[in-house]
C-alpha cells in the first residue's frame, strides 16, 4: 500500500471512528449545553492536545520498538489484534441502546476548566494509547518512517476529531438530539464494530 491509499483509507475509517459517539463527543456536548461556546471549544482543544500526546508517544515508541526487536514487534502485533477483534465483536454483539448526552442544567463551567478537563480525560485514559497502538500502524505504508508517518496519522485523527467537535459545538441540540436515538447510537457501534473486526483480522494476517 502506498501512501495516498493509505491515508484516503485511513480517512474513511478514522471519520466514521470520529463522529460515532463516546467520552469525547459527551464532554463536548456538556460543555456546550452548559457553558456555551466557549467552555466547548477549549474542552475540544483540550481533548486534540491529549490525542496529540498520546500520538507522539506511541509514534516515538513504535519506531523505537522496531529498530530494537522484530519478536516485541511482534508480541504488540498480536496484542493489538486481539484488542481489536474483541472491541468489535463486543460492539457488534451488544452495541449500546443509548447514548447519554448532557442536560442544559449542569453547571456553567469555565474556558480554563473545559480545557483540562478535556486534555486530563484523554491524557489519562490508556484505552487511547491501546487504541493508537493497534489501529494506527496498519495504515504506515512500507518504506516510510514509522515515526514520523504514525504521528501524521495521529494529527489527521485529531483534526478530524476538531471539525467534528465544531459541528457539535453549533448544533448541540439538534444533534444531542440524534445521538440519543437508540437506533442510531446502534447503528454506529455496530458500523464501528465491523472497522475494529475487519482491522484485527488485517492485523493477525499481516506481516
Amino acid at each position: 500500500m502506498t501512501i495516498a491509499p493509505a491515508l484516503l483509507a485511513f480517512l474513511i475509517a478514522a471519520t466514521i471512528l470520529t463522529i460515532t459517539p463516546g467520552l469525547d463527543t459527551a464532554l463536548v456536548l456538556r460543555s456546550a449545553a452548559a457553558g456555551g461556546t466557549r467552555p466547548a471549544a477549549f474542552a475540544a482543544i483540550g481533548i486534540a492536545l491529549g490525542c496529540l500526546v498520546w500520538g507522539a508517544i506511541v509514534a516515538i515508541g513504535l519506531g523505537a520498538l522496531l529498530a530494537a526487536s522484530e519478536l516485541a514487534y511482534a508480541v504488540l502485533r498480536w496484542a493489538g489484534a486481539a484488542y481489536l477483534l474483541w472491541l468489535g465483536f463486543h460492539l457488534v454483539l451488544r452495541p449500546r441502546r443509548r447514548f447519554d448526552a448532557p442536560a442544559h442544567g449542569d453547571r456553567r463551567p469555565d474556558q480554563w476548566e473545559a480545557l483540562r478537563q478535556g486534555f486530563f480525560t484523554n491524557l489519562l485514559n490508556p484505552k487511547v494509547g491501546i487504541f493508537y497502538i493497534s489501529f494506527l500502524p496498519q495504515f504506515v505504508p512500507a518504506g516510510t518512517d514509522v515515526a514520523t508517518f504514525t504521528f501524521l496519522l495521529a494529527a489527521i485523527h485529531v483534526l478530524l476529531g476538531l471539525i467534528w467537535f465544531s459541528a457539535l459545538i453549533v448544533a448541540t441540540v439538534p444533534i444531542a438530539r440524534l445521538l440519543r436515538r437508540p437506533a442510531v447510537v446502534r447503528v454506529m457501534d455496530r458500523l464501528t464494530g465491523g472497522l475494529f473486526i475487519m482491522f484485527g483480522a488485517k492485523l493477525v494476517v499481516s506481516r
